[in-house]
C-alpha cells in the first residue's frame, strides 16, 4: 500500500511534530488515517519537510512589528511528506495508522 493524498496536516512548532491526515490508495473516499510525525525522526531519514514561505525578505527590509515568528507561516512540502510517509511505512509496518471515517 502506498500513501496517495494528503488530507490536511498541522505543524506543532514546540513539539517538533506535524499532526497529519491521509489516505491510503486503497482507501475509500470517507476514510483517513491520522498520525504525528517526528520532525526530527523525519530528518534522520532524510527529509526536510518545513519550508519557511518567507525566505524572499531581506533581513534589512523585516517590519519586525508587523512579523515576529516566520515559523507561523512555515509550509510543509506535501510530495516529500508522502515519499517520507511511504518510506517511513515500509520500515514500520505496525505503525501505519488504521483507516477511520472521515
Amino acid at each position: 500500500m502506498e500513501v496517495s493524498e494528503i488530507v490536511s496536516y498541522y505543524i506543532h512548532e514546540t513539539s517538533r511534530r506535524i499532526e497529519v491526515s491521509f489516505r491510503m490508495m486503497n482507501d475509500d473516499e470517507d476514510e483517513v488515517r491520522n498520525d504525528i510525525i517526528n520532525i526530527d525522526e523525519a530528518e534522520e531519514f532524510g527529509y526536510d519537510l518545513i519550508q519557511e514561505a518567507f525566505d524572499l525578505y531581506d533581513e534589512e527590509d523585516e517590519d519586525e512589528e508587523e512579523f515576529d515568528d516566520f515559523g507561523d507561516f512555515d509550509t510543509i512540502d506535501e510530495e516529500m511528506l508522502i515519499s517520507y510517509l511511504n518510506e517511513y511505512y515500509i520500515v514500520n509496518p505496525k505503525k501505519l495508522p488504521k483507516p477511520e471515517l472521515f
